[in-house]
């Protein structure tokens, strides 16, 4: 009789121990829910702290910085909802160890998350990327068609700004072509990280000279410069880019962490007595 009663707590164990998928889902949807409207929450935040004119609302930089601490935010709370609701809802286990109860309900937090992932970077990844992207958007100093085609026509247009220098013999045609070669050169040059090599350096210069009626020397110099604002911008966007590309990682482990620490929170509530009105939970 013993032996069939070891039995029998021993099977139910194992049935009761199974992972609760349904439990699970429920978490991660409404941690990919959650997600998606803090995102369109951040969006609007952030469009309201940018400023298209120059030298208003926040930097790059700033920005950058700010929309990482957000989505920090965004993923610590929705996994920790997420965690907490996959193992508050789940059946109570029994005749099981509190360690076991502990390492079960921690890893029904992390499954969630994982999901949640999967689902926001599947499902929602369009409607996310459409909230981050109008707010990233906004960063832009121009709503020109040129500039959005090629952000590098502006640097073009530095080149070939006149100042007094008389206005050269060439027509507006000639102009027009000129700098559409100048712009796939340096869009060439640049995108390969190389920058202009020193036969197309003095290529440019020379165009240069030729429209705008500077001196050689003086066309050299302004080439120089305008290479030298080009490569500080390209090392801004990386820097910018790098740094939110780390922001997000963090988001991610964080959120993991924080869905598992969760889940262990709701497991407690789930296992604890409710005195009167009054909710004790399970011992550690």
């Amino acid at each position: 009789m013993e032996a069939a009663v070891r039995t029998e707590r021993s099977v139910s164990a194992d049935l009761l121990a199974d992972v609760s998928w349904t439990s699970i889902v429920a978490g991660a949807i409404v941690a990919a829910a959650l997600s998606l409207a803090l995102l369109a929450l951040g969006a609007g935040l952030g469009l309201a702290a940018v400023s298209p004119w120059s030298g208003s609302g926040v930097s790059g930089s700033t920005f950058t910085n700010v929309t990482g601490a957000y989505l920090l935010m965004v993923a610590i709370m929705s996994s920790a909802l997420g965690g907490y609701l996959a193992s508050r809802l789940r059946s109570k286990w029994t005749d099981l160890h509190n360690n076991e109860v502990f390492f079960r309900d921690s890893a029904h937090g992390l499954v969630a998350w994982a999901l949640a992932t999967v689902l926001s970077a599947s499902l929602l990844g369009a409607a996310s990327a459409h909230l981050v992207g109008g707010a990233v958007s906004g960063l832009s100093t121009s709503g020109s068609s040129v500039q959005s085609a090629n952000p590098n026509a502006v640097f073009v247009d530095k080149l070939f700004r006149r100042g007094t220098a008389p206005a050269a013999a060439s027509g507006s045609q000639n102009n027009d072509s000129t700098r559409a070669e100048i712009v796939r050169l340096w869009t060439a040059s640049f995108t390969e990280g190389s920058g202009l090599p020193p036969a197309d350096r003095t290529y440019v210069a020379h165009l240069v000279a030729a429209q705008t009626g500077m001196s050689e020397a003086d066309a050299e110099k302004r080439v120089a410069d305008v290479i030298n604002q080009t490569k500080a911008s390209t090392d801004r966007t990386r820097q910018n880019a790098m740094k939110l590309a780390f922001w997000m990682t963090a988001a991610l482990m964080f959120g993991a962490f924080a869905a598992s620490l969760a889940a262990v929170e709701g497991g407690q509530h789930r296992d604890g007595t409710w005195t009167d009105r009054k909710l004790l939970p399970r011992a550690w």
